[in-house]
Order: C-alpha cells, then sequence, then structure tokens
C-alpha cells in the first residue's frame, strides 16, 4: 500500500535556522533601527516567513511593513547563504535515496516558507525538485502552521489520507500542524530541545537515527 514521506525544509533538510535568525536581525537594524536577539525568533520557528518577523515585532512593540520585512529578510539570507550552500542535514539524503527507489513511497516537501527563499535551500543541499512527487510552500496556503491545512493540502495532492503519511519536522508548531492534520510525525531536536516535541510520534536526534524502514512500519 502506497504512503508518503512529507519533508519541512528549515531545520529538517538544512540547518538554515541560525541563518533565518541572523538575517532577520539584520532586517530590523537596517529598517527599524532596532537591535533584536537571534533567540527572540526561536519561538515562531516553523511558523512561516511572515509570523516570524510580526512574532518578534510584537515583542518589541515595533511597526513593521510585514512584506517589505519578509523581502529584506530574504535578500539578506541569500547575502548569507551566498558564502556556501547549506549542506543536508544527517540521514536527509540516505532516506531520499532509499524512498526514490522504493516502488511503495511517496516523497513530498511541505513548508511553510516561501518558494523564493526555500528551493535554493533544497536545491543547495544536493536534492533536486523533481524527485518530489509534490512540493507545497507558503505561497500555496492561506493559514500557516500550527494549522494543518499545508499538511492536509500536500497529502490531498499525494492522493493518500494523512495517517498514510509521514511528517518530518523540527518545530513544535510543525509537529502540531502535522498531528491535527492527522499524519504520523517524526521530529529532529535540530532547532529546539526534545520536551518542546514531545507530542511527535517518534523524537530523534537526527534523521541518520530513523530509516525507512522504521517510518514504513508507522503506518
Amino acid at each position: 500500500m502506497k504512503w508518503a514521506i512529507i519533508f519541512d525544509v528549515d531545520g529538517v533538510v538544512a540547518d538554515t535556522e541560525v541563518l533565518n535568525a541572523r538575517a532577520s536581525v539584520m532586517m530590523f537594524e537596517e529598517l527599524y533601527d532596532t537591535k533584536v536577539q537571534p533567540d527572540n525568533f526561536r519561538e515562531f520557528v516553523g511558523t512561516g516567513d511572515e509570523r516570524y518577523v510580526e512574532g518578534v515585532a510584537e515583542q518589541y512593540d515595533v511597526k513593521i511593513d510585514t512584506q517589505r520585512a519578509v523581502e529584506r529578510r530574504r535578500e539578506n539570507f541569500v547575502k548569507l547563504q551566498e558564502r556556501g550552500p547549506l549542506p543536508a542535514m544527517p540521514g536527509v539524503l540516505a532516506i531520499v535515496d532509499t524512498a526514490r527507489v522504493s516502488a511503495d513511497v511517496k516523497l513530498a516537501i511541505a513548508t511553510s516558507g516561501n518558494k523564493d527563499k526555500q528551493f535554493p535551500v533544497i536545491e543547495g543541499a544536493g536534492l533536486r525538485l523533481d524527485w518530489f512527487d509534490v512540493v507545497v510552500t507558503g505561497d500555496d496556503v492561506t493559514r500557516k502552521k500550527p494549522d494543518p491545512q499545508i499538511y492536509e493540502i500536500t497529502a490531498e495532492k499525494l492522493g493518500l489520507p494523512p495517517a498514510r503519511c509521514v511528517v518530518l519536522e523540527d518545530a513544535p508548531a510543525g509537529v502540531e500542524a502535522a498531528k491535527a492534520a492527522g499524519a504520523v510525525c517524526v521530529a529532529v531536536t535540530s532547532s529546539v530541545d526534545a520536551k518542546k516535541l514531545a507530542d511527535a510520534d517518534l523524537v530523534v536526534a537526527s534523521l541518520a537515527d530513523v530509516s525507512v524502514a522504521t517510518m514504513r512500519r508507522m503506518v
């Protein structure tokens, strides 16, 4: 019976969270003359580009033009990334390679980030978009994680019930979205502590610690 593995991107495919925070810190100083701290962004990991900057703006009581802020953050991220593409997180390439030669497994990407920022990350990590049966980004949804919409849409495009999908996540908002959609969730502790990911079906320190065979048994 067919089933699927769905990858988040930031913190799952590649360790982008440090660059995301640095690019955002730069944006707040450049556009709003406000010095924020990288750790301020931690609770907004996985919630989408817009909420990521809006949440910290609210903390500092700074009124922002969200779209302008997101665009400048993206520009800063690209500049930082140009120093060298980010490698794939441990285990990612092995999972993809195994799944691609397994007749029963489909592959998908579901990221709250916008495609103009996320596609270079995916390809820079050594993955090709055409290896994935479905790719859904923040441009394709109206409600960001922790709302389950992105995983509901991805499962629908895959032609599978969410219960036949294993979502790979790194953020509490992503775990909440996956479980609310009815999917199985494997969470990796690349961005937050394991206790914050406790609602996932399985929590691992690295995707190198989980195999396609293990995930197959979970659906």
